[in-house]
Protein backbone atom coordinates (compact mmCIF):
# COMPACT_ATOMS: atom_id res chain seq x y z
CA UNK A 1 0.00 0.00 0.00
CA UNK A 2 1.09 3.69 -0.64
CA UNK A 3 1.10 6.12 2.56
CA UNK A 4 1.54 9.94 1.86
CA UNK A 5 2.30 12.11 4.66
CA UNK A 6 2.22 15.60 4.53
CA UNK A 7 4.20 18.44 6.38
CA UNK A 8 5.15 21.74 6.70
CA UNK A 9 2.17 24.02 7.00
CA UNK A 10 1.36 26.97 9.38
CA UNK A 11 -0.08 30.00 10.20
CA UNK A 12 1.23 32.72 8.08
CA UNK A 13 0.98 36.48 7.56
CA UNK A 14 0.15 37.72 3.68
CA UNK A 15 3.67 37.76 1.45
CA UNK A 16 5.13 34.58 3.85
CA UNK A 17 6.08 31.48 2.48
CA UNK A 18 5.99 27.98 3.64
CA UNK A 19 7.56 24.64 2.00
CA UNK A 20 5.15 21.79 1.89
CA UNK A 21 6.86 18.00 1.85
CA UNK A 22 4.90 15.05 0.86
CA UNK A 23 6.62 11.62 2.21
CA UNK A 24 5.66 8.66 0.00
CA UNK A 25 6.16 5.30 0.95
CA UNK A 26 4.80 1.89 0.45
CA UNK A 27 5.28 2.35 -3.25
CA UNK A 28 7.56 2.88 -6.24
CA UNK A 29 7.90 6.56 -5.88
CA UNK A 30 8.92 7.02 -8.94
CA UNK A 31 6.11 5.57 -11.44
CA UNK A 32 3.60 8.08 -9.56
CA UNK A 33 2.10 11.04 -10.87
CA UNK A 34 1.26 13.14 -7.51
CA UNK A 35 -1.21 15.70 -7.34
CA UNK A 36 -1.19 18.79 -4.80
CA UNK A 37 -4.79 19.82 -3.24
CA UNK A 38 -6.30 21.91 -1.14
CA UNK A 39 -9.73 21.88 0.86
CA UNK A 40 -10.86 25.76 1.55
CA UNK A 41 -13.73 25.72 4.89
CA UNK A 42 -16.87 25.28 3.74
CA UNK A 43 -15.97 24.26 0.10
CA UNK A 44 -14.80 21.23 -2.20
CA UNK A 45 -11.45 20.05 -2.27
CA UNK A 46 -9.59 20.91 -5.01
CA UNK A 47 -6.42 19.61 -7.80
CA UNK A 48 -4.02 22.88 -8.17
CA UNK A 49 -1.08 21.70 -9.01
CA UNK A 50 0.88 18.14 -10.33
CA UNK A 51 3.86 17.15 -10.86
CA UNK A 52 4.10 13.90 -12.98
CA UNK A 53 6.86 10.88 -13.25
CA UNK A 54 9.03 12.97 -15.48
CA UNK A 55 9.08 16.03 -13.37
CA UNK A 56 6.61 18.05 -15.55
CA UNK A 57 4.59 20.38 -13.66
CA UNK A 58 0.87 21.92 -14.23
CA UNK A 59 -0.31 24.59 -12.07
CA UNK A 60 -3.50 26.05 -11.90
CA UNK A 61 -4.01 29.76 -12.82
CA UNK A 62 -4.67 31.45 -9.15
CA UNK A 63 -0.76 29.52 -7.78
CA UNK A 64 0.79 29.92 -10.99
CA UNK A 65 3.88 32.04 -10.47
CA UNK A 66 3.82 31.64 -6.74
CA UNK A 67 3.97 27.76 -6.09
CA UNK A 68 6.50 25.80 -7.57
CA UNK A 69 6.81 22.09 -7.30
CA UNK A 70 9.58 19.72 -7.09
CA UNK A 71 10.39 16.09 -6.53
CA UNK A 72 13.11 14.15 -4.81
CA UNK A 73 13.09 10.22 -6.07
CA UNK A 74 16.27 9.78 -4.04
CA UNK A 75 14.06 10.74 -1.09
CA UNK A 76 10.65 10.06 -2.28
CA UNK A 77 9.50 13.17 -1.73
CA UNK A 78 7.34 16.15 -3.21
CA UNK A 79 8.19 19.65 -2.03
CA UNK A 80 5.81 22.48 -2.65
CA UNK A 81 7.42 25.82 -2.10
CA UNK A 82 4.55 28.42 -1.63
CA UNK A 83 5.46 31.91 -2.03
CA UNK A 84 3.44 35.28 -1.94
CA UNK A 85 0.83 33.73 0.08
CA UNK A 86 -2.81 35.00 0.43
CA UNK A 87 -5.34 34.79 2.73
CA UNK A 88 -7.36 32.86 0.16
CA UNK A 89 -4.24 30.45 0.61
CA UNK A 90 -6.29 29.35 4.16
CA UNK A 91 -6.68 25.75 3.45
CA UNK A 92 -6.13 22.13 4.24
CA UNK A 93 -3.68 21.02 2.02
CA UNK A 94 -2.66 17.28 0.78
CA UNK A 95 -0.85 15.07 -1.29
CA UNK A 96 -1.71 11.80 -3.37
CA UNK A 97 -0.41 10.25 -5.81
CA UNK A 98 -1.48 7.57 -8.62
CA UNK A 99 -0.11 6.44 -12.56
CA UNK A 100 -2.33 9.26 -13.43
CA UNK A 101 -4.10 12.55 -12.32
CA UNK A 102 -6.25 15.06 -13.53
CA UNK A 103 -9.57 16.86 -12.28
CA UNK A 104 -11.42 13.81 -12.52
CA UNK A 105 -9.32 11.73 -10.50
CA UNK A 106 -10.44 10.18 -7.35
CA UNK A 107 -9.57 9.02 -4.21
CA UNK A 108 -10.44 7.17 -1.75
CA UNK A 109 -7.93 7.53 0.90
CA UNK A 110 -6.63 10.69 1.94
CA UNK A 111 -4.22 11.70 4.77
CA UNK A 112 -4.57 14.10 7.36
CA UNK A 113 -3.27 17.05 5.12
CA UNK A 114 -1.31 19.81 6.93
CA UNK A 115 -3.31 23.18 7.94
CA UNK A 116 -2.12 26.34 6.15
CA UNK A 117 -3.37 29.79 7.62
CA UNK A 118 -3.05 32.99 6.16
CA UNK A 119 -3.95 36.05 8.06
CA UNK A 120 -3.20 39.20 9.30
Amino acid sequence: QVQLVVSGGGLVGPGDSLRLSCVVSGGIFSIYHIGWYRQAPGERRELFAIITRDGTTDYKAFVKGRFTISRDNAKSTIYLQMNTLKPEDTAVYYCNAGFQIDDNSEFINWGQGTQVTVSS
